[in-house]
């Protein structure tokens, strides 16, 4: 019985491993070129990012059904519609965007390395959408890239940031980088912490093997930042993180569980 159960689990993970390399992965490559083509295009006539941002979702969309990716919302009462913020979210791995895109019923603009704006053809892309830069190549160049961000959030851009600056590549939840924070704080706006779970087990970095599953979303309360300072940032991100924390390890295994049948 246990040899013919071991057969069975290896059988079925050559056979989940196939099937995201010869299915997965060429409808994945074929969704994305079509929707980067077509969200290129309306770059050159979208003034404001929305049209772009549409199709963003609608390219989350169709990489969730590809893959038969559930997503639970949990708290979407908690989000301020039509007021600036900054959302912050754990990172576990490159299905945490386009599940954020899919599930998230607002306009919001993300944070990119500088670098990515100096390639041709994307760079104009992602400035015409008005994701914003930030050069990491110096503090002061560092810093001047997080006041621009703010004064962008103060004009009401909802604005989405990874605290972790990076995925987490043991499922657990890294220190955050106090930035996002610093952001919020400048711009006086409030911080909405999102806390993903399952998207680690569906695609655990840094293989490439996809797994169908469900995902919970949940969305906690925002939490004002009126009348702190950039010296608030980091007692802010820690407190964050605490919140984050919790109701991730409090929800994981259940999750972990779910996505490894």
């Amino acid at each position: 019985s246990w040899m013919r159960h071991g057969l069975m689990s290896r059988f079925s993970q050559t056979f989940s491993r196939l099937r995201s390399g010869l299915l997965f992965a060429p409808l994945y490559g074929v969704a994305t070129i079509g929707y980067g083509l077509v969200s290129m295009v309306w770059s050159r006539f979208d003034g404001d990012g929305r049209r772009q941002h549409r199709t963003a979702q609608a390219w989350a969309r169709m990489l969730l059904r590809i893959a038969r990716v559930q997503v639970h919302v949990e708290g979407a009462g908690n989000l301020p519609l039509g007021q600036p913020m900054v959302i912050t979210c754990n990172h576990l791995s490159y299905m945490d965007v386009p599940v954020l895109f899919a599930s998230l019923p607002l306009q919001f603009r993300i944070l990119a390395k500088a670098g990515l704006f100096r390639i041709p053809f994307l760079g104009g892309h992602l400035q015409r959408a008005q994701h914003l830069p930030v050069d990491q190549s110096n503090a002061r160049a560092s810093m001047r890239s997080l006041q621009q961000a703010a004064a962008a959030v103060r004009e009401g851009l909802p604005l989405f940031i990874f605290p972790e600056a990076g995925r987490s590549f043991s499922g657990e939840m890294q220190e955050f980088v106090p930035g996002a924070f610093y952001i919020a704080i400048q711009a006086q706006v409030p911080v909405v912490p999102m806390v993903l779970i399952g998207t680690y087990e569906i695609l655990p970095p840094p293989t490439a093997h996809l797994r169908p599953g469900q995902v919970t979303l949940v969305i906690a309360p925002p939490l004002p930042t009126t009348g702190l300072t950039r010296r608030d940032a980091p007692a802010l991100a820690a407190r964050v993180r605490e919140q984050m924390l919790a109701i991730y390890q409090a929800r994981r295994q259940p999750a972990a569980a779910l996505n490894s049948r």
